[in-house]
């Protein structure tokens, strides 16, 4: 070993090292802290992910079995006359499948507009003795609030529909920002400041023959709290976005479970058909006051078309052991349950990473003796106090330099989507129709 006039960070003492090998040394010691912020970030990262995955699979899947077993259930109770008019319900599918994948859909309008086009072809079908022309038929579906011809069917349907909808899909976008998020912000680069820190820390004891000497725990902390300042920042947001992601996974287990909906929705819509059917005298009599008195059609074609429509048939739904298997295989109470708990864990990720890295076996920091640990300087005792958490914390930090006046912009951007993503949950807790905007 020689004198270390040569060295830029590491003491100029006495030391084993080259220029080189500090160079050397100043790489690694970057290149372990990002690994070390990237493995426990992965962790997380892939659990929003496949948790995304899950329930996503989940809500498309049960928006099919819905449709299928409506499908299956019509054509066995009305037959043709199902199937004359079933472009009525795949339409309605198709607009409920739009709205969940992120679709520019306004539910309830979509359902309004469902109920006054069931209402026209059945008041057709009800009376088949008279012909009606669609300016008729457009004076009918006005009658639709007014008259609930359909009774209360409707109008709980759209209720129960679009809170559920908002809040899987809401819920579903969040796990999707929540994998984005530490996505973007666990690539990190270290300042040149930060890496001098690093060397510092991780390195220059090996330059002084300390080669199984390891950091002091505080010491540690301070260079991670500074090299982690802007991740820091993100803390406050991210809990408040895990606490609202816990209040409407709460509201999906309850009264916005989008499986109890659309599970039964054949049921419910046959309910109002039935309903329809026992009250079509009323509601026709109604209408032809409000609406003008239609034309008869012709004596021959109007035996044709009573015998066709003839509404005979009884509704019968599925006993529950024909029902179809519930969706991916698992239930929307179980996914729920999973991630709740996972939700819980992540929880003050952000404010805990410097001390997680500094627990990390590879840096098995914090030897039981706090006289025999590495302080920067010499094998001896860290006399510093540990800096807070976030930028702001880091302007009395001993380790690191940091420049509080300028934060990062990927992560203000981060905390800005996550701010845009809480309150979309708000909305949706709430059983508001949230304005879907894609916030990639």
């Amino acid at each position: 070993c020689f004198s270390g006039d040569h060295l830029k960070v590491c003491s100029q003492g006495y030391t084993c090292c080259s220029q080189e090998m500090e160079e050397k040394y100043s790489q690694q010691s970057k290149h372990d802290f990002r690994n070390a912020v990237v493995e426990l970030s992965n962790h997380l990262q892939t659990m929003f992910s496949s948790r995304y995955k899950k329930f996503d699979e989940f809500f498309k899947e049960l928006l099919e079995n819905a449709e299928k077993s409506l499908n299956d259930m019509f054509v066995r109770t009305y037959g043709r006359l199902y199937m004359q008019n079933s472009e009525l319900f795949k339409d309605l599918f198709v607009e409920l499948k739009r709205y969940y994948v992120g679709g520019n859909v306004n539910l309830e309008e979509m359902l309004n507009e469902f109920w006054a086009r069931l209402l026209e072809r059945m008041f057709r079908l009800v009376n088949p003795q008279y012909h009606f022309t669609d300016e008729y038929l457009e004076c009918v579906s006005k009658y639709t609030e007014q008259l609930k011809p359909f009774g209360d069917v409707p109008r709980k349907l759209k209720l129960q529909v679009t809170r559920a909808f908002v809040a899987a899909r809401t819920f579903a976008q969040g796990l999707a920002v929540a994998r984005d998020v530490i996505s973007k912000v666990s690539a990190v680069n270290p300042t040149p400041q930060g890496t001098r820190a690093l060397l510092k820390m991780m390195y220059c004891p090996h330059c002084r023959g300390l080669v199984s000497v390891k950091p002091c725990y505080n010491y540690c902390f301070n260079v991670m709290r500074g090299c982690l300042a802007n991740q820091g920042d993100l803390d406050a947001e991210w809990n408040i976005f895990m606490d609202s992601m816990l209040l409407v996974a709460e509201r999906l287990e309850g009264p916005f479970n989008i499986e109890s909906v659309m599970d039964p929705i054949d049921v419910k819509i046959s309910d109002a058909i039935m309903n329809m059917q026992e009250n079509s005298m009323q509601v026709s009599q109604k209408v032809f006051q409000g609406c003008g008195q239609p034309k008869t059609l012709a004596q021959g074609r109007t035996a044709r078309s009573v015998s066709e429509s003839a509404f005979s048939a009884r509704f019968r739904p599925y006993n529950p052991e024909e029902r179809p298997t519930t969706a991916a295989g698992t239930s929307l109470d179980r996914l729920v349950t999973d991630v709740k708990e996972k939700l819980k864990q992540a929880k003050k990720f952000w404010s805990s990473l410097p001390g997680n890295i500094c627990n990390d076996e590879k840096m098995s920091v914090g030897t039981v003796n706090e006289n025999e640990c590495w302080n920067g300087s010499a094998k001896s005792r860290y006399d510093f106090a540990v800096t807070g958490n976030g930028l702001a914390s880091q302007v009395n930090n001993p380790e690191v330099e940091v420049d509080i006046t300028k934060p990062d912009m990927v992560i203000r951007r981060q905390i800005m989507a996550l701010r845009v993503m809480t309150n979309k949950l708000k909305n949706a807790y709430s059983g508001n129709d949230v304005d879907f905007i894609d916030i990639s």
